[in-house]
């Protein structure tokens, strides 16, 4: 009689056999049609920015943007600062995480102060596409890439004339005007600026003038309260670059200011500065020394608390600032210590800083702050200050500190991918 399970193990086998011997070479034929290439994660995309990132959102949607840094494999930092133009120089950096974590690059982008924000985000967003290239062409995105180069627009780009004839100087004027009325109150209040910067590698020549005038009206009882604070102002500096880290200059100017008892005030100030920092890493990080001497005369309106109509004092200064901007958050930090060189006790110190920081996924913390030590109030009027000076702020008043505290907490939930755009009401 035959051995059934014999012949049933064979036949199991003989199925086996016939299994791999059909499904090898189809095997086979899949790796080499799809290049035996490992599939690639989808692009989710963490964009953190001082920017509109709604608008990038919108125009970049071959990738699924998210709203944590946790949750994605392409992390996007875009740092900026005012530049020489008057505009903002952006800095890219991008990082890939996971499968694309070999996968790095930085990108620069300048704006101009005559471009429209129009016009800027739409430069950006260039750049943005630029630099996510890199990770598209690692992706399954790969093979539906056209590449276009316009010849007409190469043609256009070599002809320019890159020749400045403002050598690199930028001008702004301003002006504007408020109006306020109430049945018992009126104000008007305008103000006309005139600005110059000139900006190179090596040099920097700033300018700055102000005409302010503000007047309140205010009736109680059939009785008219009136307020008229007038000022003007005029700044400069030039400031030298002497190596990567250090700098020299030279600060000057005058004013002219009925609320803080100034009939007229002149000021000259040398300076030099320490960035223990190269300059260039500026949009990521800096820790700078600045000491200021020197020497301001006052004229008065009003005789002061100390009797004196005029006087002049050499007085110095020491600012230390310190500010990183990193993928976990921000940090500033300033502080201003400055006293007279004749009277130590007259003397001012200035700290306030700023503290943001992503804790967990979601969620992020941010801390403000400003506290101010005041005993340098030399250009206070004599005489008790009436209580139309107090409601009407029309006089500087006497104080010892001014201080101020924010904290804030966010934390965002819900669904991390969304590339949908609706800013319908």
């Amino acid at each position: 009689m035959p051995n059934r399970n014999l012949n049933t193990s064979s036949r199991q086998i003989l199925n086996l056999l016939c299994f791999f011997l059909f499904s090898t070479p189809l095997f086979l034929l899949a790796q080499e049609e799809s290049g035996g290439e490992e599939v690639k994660a989808p692009l989710n995309l963490y964009i953190d920015c001082n920017c509109e990132k709604n608008y990038l959102r919108q125009e970049i949607n071959y990738v699924s943007h998210v709203r944590d840094q946790g949750q994605a494999n392409i992390k996007l930092f875009i740092y900026d600062v005012t530049n020489g133009s008057g505009g903002r120089a952006y800095m890219l950096e991008f990082e890939g995480v996971d499968d694309y974590k070999d996968i790095l690059g930085k990108l620069t982008y300048d704006s101009t102060a005559s471009m429209t924000d129009d016009e800027v985000r739409k430069g950006l967003l260039k750049k943005v596409q630029s630099g996510l290239l890199q990770y598209v062409l690692e992706s399954d995105l790969a093979e539906n890439i056209t590449y276009t180069v316009n010849k007409e627009g190469l043609g256009a780009i070599q002809e320019i004339d890159f020749r400045d004839p403002w050598n690199n100087w930028i001008f702004e004027v301003y002006g504007e005007a408020k109006i306020k009325r109430e049945s018992s109150r009126k104000e008007f209040e305008y103000e006309l600026g005139f600005q110059s910067d000139h900006v190179t590698e090596k040099l920097r020549i700033r300018s700055d003038l102000q005409i302010n005038q503000a007047n309140k009206e205010i009736v109680n009882d059939d009785e008219i309260f009136t307020s008229e604070r007038f000022r003007y102002s005029a700044d400069a500096s030039i400031v030298a670059s002497l190596s990567d880290h250090w700098s020299a200059g030279v600060f000057g100017g005058v004013q002219h200011n009925t609320f803080t008892n100034l009939d007229f005030r002149y000021y000259a100030r040398p300076a030099i500065e320490y960035n223990i920092y190269p300059y260039k890493e500026v949009l990521r990080r800096e820790i700078v020394f600045a000491y200021k001497i020197g020497y301001f005369h006052n004229d008065y309106i009003e005789p002061t608390i100390y009797l004196k109509e005029a006087e002049g004092v050499f007085s110095h200064s020491l600012d230390v600032q310190v500010r990183y901007r990193q993928p976990w958050g921000n940090v500033y930090a300033r502080l201003i210590g400055s006293t007279f060189l004749n009277d130590f006790t007259k003397n001012r110190i200035q700290l306030n800083g700023s503290f943001s920081v992503r804790l967990l996924k979601g969620l992020a913390a941010r801390f403000s702050g400003r506290f101010e030590l005041i005993r340098d109030q030399i250009n206070l009027p004599g005489g008790d200050a009436s209580l139309e000076d107090v409601l009407l702020q029309q006089k500087q008043i006497a104080t010892d500190y001014e201080t101020s505290l924010s904290v804030g907490l966010s934390y965002t939930f819900g669904s991390a991918f969304n590339n949908v755009i609706n800013t319908r009401l």
